[in-house]
């Protein structure tokens, strides 16, 4: 199974009286939603799945994507680590699953990939770890970890 951890892009600053989940990209997040996801979309088979917190921010950099996507309430900024590795199915699936998310979340569950342990592992914003396992009984590889401003 692959699955791809992409932190959603550059957002707006929380501010009173706007909900956490209502918050939007800024231009620069957009554009890094855009490079992000056009290469995502090289590497990507066709028909993997891709699950998105229902965060305004998340649903806008998933857009960067240009594929179908499905929200999920269980990928709020604040998820456990386990639900979002329980919402890809992992590592019992078959197919790829991109995770659009939060951190400290997507950090929690990078680190409990390759350490065995949640730790606080910080994602730039806008970035993409892919990870792989091919079988059970094989090592968990983390297949690339890419930054937006690295992909053109």
């Amino acid at each position: 199974m692959d699955l791809i951890l992409w932190r959603h892009a550059e957002a707006e600053p929380g501010h009173e009286g706007l909900p956490d989940l209502e918050r939007a990209l800024t231009s620069k997040g957009l554009k890094q939603a855009k490079r992000m996801g056009k290469w995502l979309d090289s590497q990507l088979p066709e028909n993997c799945r891709i699950l998105v917190s229902p965060a305004v921010r998340t649903v806008q950099t998933a857009e960067g994507l240009g594929r179908k996507y499905k929200t999920n309430a269980e990928l709020v900024p604040g998820a456990a680590p386990e639900a979002i590795l329980q919402a890809a199915n992992w590592p019992a699936g078959r197919e790829t699953v991109v995770i659009v998310g939060h951190q400290p979340t997507l950090g929690q569950v990078a680190s409990l990939l390759l350490t065995g342990e949640p730790l606080d592992i910080e994602m730039k914003k806008a970035s993409a770890w892919w990870f792989t396992q091919r079988d059970a009984d094989e090592p968990i590889v983390l297949k690339a970890a890419m930054s937006a401003d690295l992909v053109k």
